[in-house]
């Protein structure tokens, strides 16, 4: 379309010019991308309409969730939006930075894996895990993240002995509060009672963190470790497979449904045909749509996988669908299989999954990104998606992180910072250590948008 006058008395120009700019923007904000982009091209008025920060703060907001931007305006108020939609939806590259310096006279966590990494009220969470000898550890620390965390940041140990010592535990965010399940101990005794954590931060800068048993009535899964879980609708905790009694993997799926005030909760089994395969050491990602994406973990017959599950919760029941996709249609994607791994929704609304390791225990140090918006809302029996426009591998720069797994992370609110701390990571061979393996106690603070 040629360039057309916006005046009402144009009778050959397109109707759209004589609405007015706020029924534009709802127009707008029903398009998809291509279409905007394409909008704007039609005439002075429209490329001047579709390049203004209220529409692509709008676009943001649509896209990736009102929280999500509204936590990255109070972080950061000079916002270039349509610059951040664009590196947001491409997610080309991430920095990585170390925050805990061991030699720093301040305490720290000791080195661990399978334990758990929250971000609830603005604070760091971390409780339990395996340390050294197979020793699990019962301590639960706690550190704000204010404006300067990335000079400063403390650690504060909070609470001893609650809930009890356990590693491949599970921890999620709910609302404001935390929801922890199951666990193994170091006696090989498997757990499946259900805790409930809340922090409170203090005038003084001091944080406490009070921990109590949830009551769940007689229903509950089988005891359990190496699980996977994640929250979903802010007081629906979701629990998959892990490892239980006698080292049999599982492939069940729980719902925790919990009251409005975090007193009581009750358990109930879903069962839906098809579902995921036994596993262990696999991941939950909620997406934000009612939708949880499953990915990875250890087989049944020890073998680590790499297919792609979600869990639709959209029309109010459960269902699973499998998401089929070809390895060899993946840019080097033989390295996609993997277990012990992190997968955390980010920015963009892309799920960022970090290291594990592959069936020869080789531990991994990449990122890769998994585009949510490719897969489909509806309920279908399985998808089949164009993989090369799924997967991506995204490049680093900064700080080169260790190879590890079954290490911990967790997104602020914004989902703009990723955090990851500890997971057993290769060491040198000595008689303390037979299996070459030691546990790590970094803090790594990766960063999207790092020009920004």
């Amino acid at each position: 379309m040629a360039e057309t006058s916006t005046t009402t008395n144009n009778k050959n120009g397109s109707p759209l010019v004589n609405l007015a700019q706020d029924h534009l923007f709802s127009i707008l904000l029903r398009l998809p991308i291509e279409s905007i982009l394409s909008f704007a091209m039609s005439c002075k008025r429209f490329r001047s309409l579709t390049s203004s920060d209220f529409l692509w703060e709008s676009l943001c907001k649509r896209d990736w969730g009102e929280s999500s931007v509204n936590a990255f305006k109070s972080s950061c108020p000079i916002v270039p939006w349509m610059w951040l939609y664009k590196q947001g939806s491409h997610l080309e590259c991430v920095s990585c930075h170390k925050l805990s310096d061991p030699d720093v006279d301040l305490a720290l966590p000791n080195p661990r894996a399978s334990h758990s990494l929250n971000f609830v009220s603005n604070c760091l969470v971390l409780f339990g895990g395996g340390c050294e000898g197979g020793r699990h550890l019962d301590d639960t620390w706690v550190a704000y993240i204010g404006n300067d965390f990335r000079k400063k940041l403390n650690w504060q140990k909070v609470n001893l002995g609650i809930p009890s010592g356990r590693f491949g535990h599970s921890c999620v965010v709910s609302g404001d509060y935390l929801v922890l399940f199951g666990g193994i101990n170091d006696r090989g005794n498997r757990h499946n009672d259900t805790w409930v954590g809340q922090v409170a931060c203090h005038e003084n800068h001091s944080i406490t963190l009070s921990w109590r048993l949830l009551d769940v009535g007689s229903i509950a899964p089988p005891p359990r470790g190496a699980h996977a879980a994640c929250c979903i609708d802010n007081r629906k905790m979701v629990v998959h497979g892990g490892i239980g009694f006698d080292g049999l993997r599982l492939g069940d799926t729980w719902v925790l449904e919990i009251s409005e005030n975090f007193c009581f909760g009750s358990w109930h089994e879903v069962m839906t045909v098809p579902s995921p395969p036994a596993r262990s050491g696999h991941t939950l990602t909620y997406t934000g749509r009612n939708q949880l994406v499953l990915f990875g973990g250890r087989g049944a017959v020890y073998e680590v996988l790499s297919d792609l599950w979600f869990l639709d919760a959209s029309e109010g029941s459960f269902k699973w669908v499998q998401i089929h996709y070809q390895l060899q249609n993946v840019p080097e994607g033989s390295s996609l299989p993997r277990v012990g791994h992190s997968a955390t929704l980010v920015l963009g609304g892309w799920i960022l999954i970090h290291g594990g390791e592959d069936s020869l225990r080789h531990r991994k140090n990449d990122f890769w990104a998994l585009n949510t918006k490719a897969i489909p809302s509806s309920r279908l029996e399985q998808a089949v998606l164009n993989s090369p426009k799924v997967w991506k591998r995204v490049d680093t720069v900064g700080y080169k992180p260790n190879c590890r797994s079954f290490h911990r992370a967790c997104a602020d609110y914004s989902g703009r910072y990723l955090y990851v701390f500890g997971g057993m990571v290769d060491g040198l061979l000595q008689p303390a250590e037979p299996a070459g393996l030691r546990f790590n106690g970094e803090l790594l603070l990766v960063e999207l948008l790092p020009l920004l």
